[in-house]
């Protein structure tokens, strides 16, 4: 067996927000790097299904999980543990954004409180429980978040959402500290521009516009960032290759996220007029 396949030979990971964009793709990519059992959880129940089937039931399962609900994420990490004896790998990937523009002037705290709940709220509930497991197993185990490259600069229209991400990082750069001498590995990585179903939603772009778009910005830098790229930087996180980095934001955005979303801004103000 190749030493990529064998990259997460033997581990159980659970990866949240499953169902669909960079979750579904590091789901089949840690199946792909030899891990013994993925369990997809999410809220989109059918897609969340689809994914597990195409990985194979033998070896991945589906769980409906609100991150936002920690009963939730409590039951999701203890039937994991449950069934496949340990986990080794929680990849806590789920988040959403408002459904509409959210500016400091203008800002519904109620669509606020429903993005922090998700994306602040659900990601230390994933945290706090898979790390729990890992030391009380033993586990020398790894936890990877997902940011995003907005939680380093200000971008128009997303307040709520940029805010979440800088709690994400707060997060990573808290538990690794305390979790170090236990053993468990918590990073986290920090997205630039992908066509994913929530992006092209967000900016209400239809995907193959948007992949246009994005092969136009990362011209000359070996074509657009895709999933996979990110699904790559996760399983390095996941894995031994990693053992000694924790506490990392790794960004992942070919240094041109914030071109990537003026240029998305551009082109939606120039839809809305037209």
């Amino acid at each position: 067996m190749s030493s990529c396949v064998s990259k997460l030979q033997g581990k159980v990971a659970i990866v949240t927000g499953g169902a669909s964009g960079i979750g579904a793709f590091t789901a089949r990519h840690f199946a792909s790097h030899g891990a013994h059992a993925v369990v997809i959880a999410d809220v989109q129940d059918s897609k969340g299904k689809d994914v597990a089937a195409s990985i194979g039931f033998d070896r991945c399962n589906y769980v409906h999980c609100d991150v936002s609900d920690e009963d939730q994420v409590k039951s999701l990490v203890n039937t994991t543990v449950e069934k496949y004896g340990q986990l080794d790998v929680m990849y806590s990937n789920a988040g959403i954004t408002a459904a509409s523009a959210q500016t400091v002037l203008e800002m519904d705290l109620s669509e606020y409180d429903r993005v922090m709940a998700v994306n602040a709220r659900g990601m230390a509930a994933c945290v706090k429980h898979a790390a729990r497991v890992m030391v009380e197993k033993g586990v020398k185990g790894s936890i990877v978040c997902t940011a995003s490259f907005v939680a380093k600069c200000g971008i128009e229209g997303m307040t709520d959402y940029t805010m979440s991400k800088h709690a994400v990082l707060g997060l990573v750069r808290s538990a690794s500290v305390q979790l170090a001498e236990r053993g468990v590995r918590v990073n986290c990585v920090s997205p630039g521009m992908v066509a994913t179903p929530l992006v092209c939603q967000t900016f209400q772009i239809k995907e193959q516009k948007m992949q246009e778009l994005m092969a136009e910005v990362y011209s000359g830098k070996n074509g657009p960032l895709t999933e996979k790229n990110l699904a790559d930087a996760v399983v390095f996180l996941a894995s031994d290759d990693s053992t000694f980095v924790t506490g990392h934001n790794l960004v992942v955005d070919g240094g041109l996220g914030t071109k990537a979303v003026a240029e998305i801004q551009k082109l939606t103000m120039h839809n809305n007029r037209h």
